[in-house]
């Protein structure tokens, strides 16, 4: 996936000079070990690097001013091996601009009952220190994530390497430059929103451009370069006899070849990682970029149709969050209901923009009439959507605060379309499906969603709460009674936050 470097977890331990040298010494040791053993647990995700031990307030301030001035940095782990007086901690964690998790272990995980004394009472009291530590997180109302357990039980790695890879996407969301080509789709309301406000909570910059930029762009691609694109094609999908051989067809291709090479172009040249298009403002292109919206957004782009550049933020954040991940990520549009009370469905699809990281089977690429935006008829991967646990989440801007809601779903085989040329999801949602969509529209919940069947609930929850953002969730043990109470009490909430 193109623009990210590495990235590095910072491992911060606890103590105090009380105990001595040979104490020091002996916590020093335990964390190297504790932090390595994690550390090689995200490995794929993350670089874990470990910190000497923090005895003093200005260590503690000179730490966390270090991590906020590290870029490699996208958060911290603390963990108090013995007691640490919490007052030394005010002054950095007053600082901290990276989020951290509170690990709440201890170096040995039984407790040796026949020769225990008070040298290692003193040495193994994370019981002790982490709850200092924790009531002043509490008392400066510090939002941070906690994992209690023993740091060999593979529970304890596993929340971490979540939680890891939320800190990657809100590192991600802060830096995030999105090209918003043409404006929002008509008079269309969910899709908007307050472009200062994200910029200011969620770090993402949105920049419009008129098409005819991005169509300069694309006919500045050489037609050799276009042809050689073309001919890939040809050896990644599967193709209907005759295909590419028919001229008509073969140069609607080589079209959406040089589509792609100079809308990757463009987004390259401003250091862009997330696009918007609309069927609504095509000026300069010969076709509703179909082929290359797909293409760039399995390559790791961030897209949203219509205008829709929270969704586009959200599907990059995403991919950054699920990346090396088994499953895919993609825009996605709920479309259509099948409402037989034996097994109520979900149709997902959008006009073209689906993308191939998540199809059960190799792409077809396939050329269909499009009944919108007036242009040639333009190519497209058409593919069923591979099967298993999943989630569909959106990004609303209610006004008064953004809103991250989720809606876990089964994505299940879709039955041969034979009409319906473009690539499609068929799911069930839980808890049901007039559930769900009562839910969802109770809370105001848009069309376009950002589709995984690689991330789980609980990185959106992470990610969320990083952000300062709101979070809800419609899964299995969704009552409606109690989401609209929720919806509620998250009203009062925010509004005495705000």
């Amino acid at each position: 996936m193109q623009n990210i470097s590495e990235k590095s977890l910072w491992f911060l331990t606890g103590s105090q000079h009380l105990y001595g040298k040979e104490i020091l010494e002996k916590v020093t040791s335990n964390a190297s070990e504790l932090a390595g053993a994690l550390g090689e647990s995200i490995r794929r995700e993350v670089k874990l690097v470990i910190k000497p031990v923090l005895t003093t307030s200005d260590d503690i301030l000179a730490r966390c001013q270090e991590a906020n001035n590290d870029r490699s940095c996208i958060g911290i782990i603390c963990w108090m091996h013995t007691f640490s007086p919490a007052q030394m901690w005010i002054r950095g964690l007053t600082l901290l601009a990276k989020p951290f998790v509170h690990l709440h272990t201890q170096h040995n995980r039984d407790i040796p009952w026949d020769t225990i004394d008070m040298d290692f009472m003193n040495l193994n009291q994370s019981a002790h220190g982490d709850r200092e530590f924790g009531f002043l997180c509490s008392r400066m109302s510090l939002d941070r994530h906690i994992i209690t357990g023993h740091w060999k039980d593979p529970s304890v790695a596993a929340d971490l390497g979540e939680w890891v890879r939320a800190a990657l996407g809100r590192d991600e969301s802060l830096s995030l430059n999105i090209a918003r080509f043409g404006d929002n789709m008509r008079d269309v309301a969910v899709t908007e929103g307050d472009k200062v406000e994200a910029r200011m909570k969620l770090g993402w910059s949105v920049s419009g451009y008129g098409v005819g930029e991005l169509a300069s762009a694309i006919n500045s691609v050489s037609q050799s370069h276009a042809r050689s694109l073309a001919d890939e094609y040809r050896d990644l999908y599967r193709m209907a006899d005759g295909l590419f051989s028919d001229l008509a067809s073969r140069e609607k291709i080589i079209e959406a070849a040089r589509i792609e090479l100079g809308l990757e172009s463009f987004l390259q040249q401003g250091g862009f990682r997330a696009f918007t298009t609309t069927f609504e403002d095509l000026h300069g292109l010969k076709q509703l970029p179909g082929l290359a919206v797909q293409r760039l957004m399995e390559k790791g782009y961030g897209f949203g149709a219509e205008g829709d550049w929270k969704t586009a933020a959200l599907v990059r954040c995403m991919k950054v969050m699920s990346s090396g991940m088994q499953g895919g990520t993609s825009f996605m549009e709920d479309y259509t209901y099948h409402l037989d009370p034996s097994g109520m469905k979900v149709l997902g699809a959008h006009m073209l923009e689906i993308c191939p990281s998540i199809a059960s089977v190799t792409p077809g690429l396939e050329i269909h009439p499009l009944s919108i935006g007036g242009r040639d008829d333009p190519p497209r991967l058409v593919f069923p959507v591979a099967t298993g646990k999943a989630l569909n989440a959106t990004l609303l801007d209610m006004g008064s605060r953004f809103r991250m809601l989720v809606n876990t779903v089964t994505s299940v085989i879709s039955p041969e379309l034979p009409n319906l040329p473009v690539a499609r999801a068929l799911w069930v949602p839980d808890p049901d499906l007039r559930t769900s969509a009562t839910a969802w529209i109770m809370a105001g919940g848009a069309h376009h969603t950002v589709f995984s069947l690689a991330l789980k609930p609980l990185h959106m929850e992470h990610f969320s709460n990083m952000m300062g953002i709101e979070y809800l969730i419609i899964d299995e043990d969704t009552r409606l009674r109690e989401f609209r109470n929720e919806l509620k009490w998250n009203e009062i909430y925010y509004r005495m936050k705000g």
